[in-house]
């Protein structure tokens, strides 16, 4: 009777299906990866600008500032219509009070108890003038501080603007120097990633979506440096006995280990 079978398990560092490259295109990975990783790298750099916090901040400042400004300027605009009122109010009672006047003065065609009653009005409208006089003057003065503000708000809205125009500028360029920089490097890596399988890049681009950004890692003295963790001796002697053509992943964190001269293997 024969004895118990032995049972072949799949190593830790190989995945179904088998996938075969040459080591040079599995180095051009290496190349692919640190490509990729620049690329995030500009992608962090480009959102984090501080030029983006400014101009944020500094466009929130402005239109916090023009709304105080154009309620300024509501304030002055109602300001100058209400003076315009209270001065022509002054200038009717005013008129009014001369036609009464000169009624008295003359004396002609009013009765004893015209003049009381003309009198009497006059007395009135005085103490009426006097009050929209009054009242002018406190307009005035509103109206005064209004316009004032309103400078104020001028400038500083002004000021604000400058600012901007400055932050943005310095954004734009900065900006424009990293979309150069990643536009270069998304060139070279085309290249690259041309003279690569293409069911390895595939693999390869699978893989580095699920493992964030990172899908290839090279083997440096038996330790993966994309998960950081140094294979142990079972581990080691299993990829010395694996083709140097045969990709191999590393079971803890499933990227592709990348064998070069120096793996320590």
């Amino acid at each position: 009777m024969d004895g118990p079978r032995a049972v072949r398990h799949t190593p830790f560092y190989l995945w179904s299906p088998q996938l075969n490259a040459e080591p040079a295109d599995q180095i051009r990975l290496l190349d692919i990866q640190a490509l990729d990783v620049r690329l995030s790298q500009l992608v962090y750099k480009r959102e984090s600008l501080p030029e983006h916090a400014e101009v944020d901040s500094l466009a929130k400042d402005l239109s916090q500032q023009r709304d105080l400004l154009v309620a300024a300027q509501t304030q002055a605009s109602d300001a100058a219509r209400e003076q315009t009122k209270a001065e022509q109010d002054v200038d009717q009672v005013r008129q009014r009070a001369t036609r009464d006047q000169q009624r008295l003065d003359s004396g002609v065609g009013i009765s004893a108890r015209d003049v009381a009653n003309l009198q009497s009005e006059v007395v009135s409208l005085a103490k009426r003038q006097g009050d929209l006089e009054d009242i002018v003057l406190e307009v005035m003065e509103r109206l005064e501080a209004a316009q004032e503000r309103v400078t104020e708000l001028t400038d500083r809205v002004a000021a604000l603007e400058g600012k901007l125009t400055d932050a943005t500028a310095r954004r734009d360029a900065a900006t424009g120097e990293i979309d150069a920089e990643a536009a270069k490097i998304a060139k070279d890596r085309e290249v690259i990633v041309a003279s690569v399988p293409a069911d390895l890049m595939a693999l390869y681009e699978k893989i580095r979506v699920k493992q964030g950004g990172v899908g290839a890692a090279r083997l440096y003295q038996r330790r993966c440096e994309g998960c950081r963790l140094e294979l142990d001796m079972a581990e080691v002697n299993e990829i010395k006995a694996t083709p140097r053509d045969q990709v191999v992943r590393h079971d803890n964190c499933g990227r592709i280990l990348v064998r070069t001269a120096d793996s320590g293997i």
